[in-house]
């Protein structure tokens, strides 16, 4: 964890937020300024600072948010589909050093990301 780290110090308890899951390796949680009906913040519980720093090392922590995602989906009743979006980096349009990925649904979205 760092100690700079707003996506380490929510899953720590250190940041209140309003968690939908949590295991050993994810954590998850309602964004604060939602982008659909549901928007969802995914983070692993290690600090891994962009999909750029991936690795054999930490990649079970990738496995386990999308394994999360899959089971809150069906929690969150969003059987017609969702979408999961994941920034890297500035140019990438990462506000937040911390990988995270947006669970995002609830409307329908059009086939065109940007």
């Amino acid at each position: 964890m760092l100690n700079d780290c707003l996506f380490c110090a929510i899953p720590a308890g250190e940041i209140p937020s309003d968690k939908v899951y949590e295991d050993e390796y994810v954590f998850a949680f309602r964004d604060i300024n939602p982008q659909a009906p549901v928007h969802i913040l995914v983070v692993p519980k290690v600090h891994i600072s962009c999909a750029q720093e991936i690795d054999e090392n930490n990649s079970i922590y990738v496995a386990k948010c999308f394994e999360a995602i899959a089971k809150i989906a069906k929690a969150e009743g969003l059987d017609n589909g969702y979408r999961i979006v994941n920034n890297c980096g500035a140019d990438g349009g990462q506000s937040v050093m911390h990988l995270h990925f947006h669970l995002i649904g609830g409307k329908k979205f059009p086939e065109t990301i940007i």
